[in-house]
């Protein structure tokens, strides 16, 4: 890259994922405001993709992506058809009063395809008592949410000691909310009051809804739901925080695919506003709804998308991180890549921080699944994303990533 101003590095790695974004919006993967809010309350990121288009104008980005099409031949790169086909009707953005949304004096206003106050999803099922599996840190997230929010709840570890990890973080997380003012010892008390520990799977067996949050290993996770199926009642949602497996296999797993569906998190969950909603093309529609309602009563964000590898977050945010690993390569420093994107996309972390953060063997994982998925070449992990991981310097939590923590 001969061009390393902060704006040519912003360009290399932002239009990518934008044209990306589109394009699973042409797809009808997602809804806009779902890919929009995904980015934002998932990513920390200031406007969401299609939003950012609008306000950088259509054909702005059509010409940038043209020209870079035209310098790699990397179909990443080639606009959208319906970028083109956007600006072709005139519908290049805010400036033009109609883009991927609609303005009037600069602001979005309704359209043809605003959600109504009518869309507003409800509990079609009664959901009284939620059931997590798991004692890691997302599952005693989960668990701290609903019960925050006045759900009684139980929660199954394979140890007492694991369980009791489980109520001790909890209550220390607690505790800073008192600290901070949010919170009261009486509320602290009425909190834990609604949590039970188990280490029997036979607990959940009343349980309106159960979440699991265990290892991201196919055969386990089908494991457990063949088990779920024979302990929950009839008609109990069975719920995956998975992030990256096949959720229709789960399904099929069980004798009521109807009644599964994907919940995915974000760590960490008591923080993160977004849940991704997953639904395979067995899913129950009052189980989606159901769902998307359970979410918004714990003050979650909920966005929907189907079941394929990546689902919103991880399709847009993964092959970005992935070309800012192919940048370096070529030269450019880590440091000056990410302070580039904190300085002119507004991100909140740098492409290598955020590597870092999540675990780059994580991030590796994904990215092949995605180059499984997708078969597109630009997804082919960079190669210094696999050195790092081959080297075991899989970010914070080895003191060592692409950046040095020691």
């Amino acid at each position: 890259m001969t061009d390393t101003s902060a704006t040519a590095i912003r360009d290399t790695l932002v239009l990518p994922y934008l044209n990306h974004a589109v394009r699973m919006y042409e797809q009808k993967y997602a809804s806009r405001g779902d890919i929009d809010a995904a980015m934002r309350f998932g990513c920390g990121y200031p406007r969401g993709p299609l939003t950012t288009l609008d306000d950088l104008g259509l054909d702005t980005v059509r010409d940038a992506l043209a020209a870079r099409y035209a310098e790699t031949g990397d179909n990443l790169h080639k606009p959208a058809d319906l970028l083109e086909a956007l600006v072709a009707e005139g519908r290049t953005g805010k400036a033009a009063g109609r883009g991927f949304y609609t303005y009037a004096e600069g602001e979005v206003v309704s359209d043809d395809e605003t959600p109504s106050a009518d869309d507003q999803p409800s509990l079609r099922h009664t959901i009284g008592k939620v059931g997590v599996v798991g004692t890691g840190t997302m599952a005693a997230g989960i668990v701290q949410v609903f019960a925050q929010s006045g759900y009684d709840v139980v929660f199954v570890g394979r140890t007492d000691e694991k369980a009791a990890a489980v109520i001790g973080g909890i209550t220390k997380a607690l505790d800073k909310s008192i600290e901070r003012g949010k919170l009261d010892e009486e509320g602290k008390t009425n909190i834990l009051d609604r949590v039970t520990a188990s280490t029997e799977r036979e607990a959940l067996g009343d349980v309106d809804i159960v979440v699991e949050a265990i290892a991201e290993e196919l055969d386990i996770k089908l494991e457990l739901f063949r088990d779920l199926d024979r302990i929950c009642k009839p008609g109990a949602i069975l719920a995956t925080t998975t992030s990256s497996l096949p959720i229709t296999q789960l399904a099929n797993a069980t004798g009521r695919p109807e009644s599964v569906i994907g919940m995915h998190f974000f760590n960490p969950a008591p923080v993160m506003k977004l849940v991704e909603v997953v639904t395979t093309e067995l899913t129950g529609k009052d189980v989606d709804e159901t769902t998307k309602a359970l979410c918004a009563s714990v003050s979650k964000v909920a966005v929907s998308c189907s079941d394929r590898a990546g689902f919103i977050v991880n399709a847009l945010l993964f092959p970005y991180l992935n070309d800012a690993c192919t940048l370096a390569e070529s030269g450019v420093e880590l440091t000056v890549i990410d302070d580039a994107i904190k300085a002119e996309a507004g991100f909140p972390m740098g492409p290598f921080q955020l590597l870092d953060v999540v675990g780059n063997d994580v991030s590796l994982a994904i990215q092949k699944e995605l180059f499984a998925e997708f078969k597109e070449p630009g997804f082919a992990p960079a190669a210094s994303l696999e050195k790092v991981v081959a080297d075991g310097h899989l970010g914070r939590k080895t003191k060592k990533g692409f950046h040095d923590y020691s």
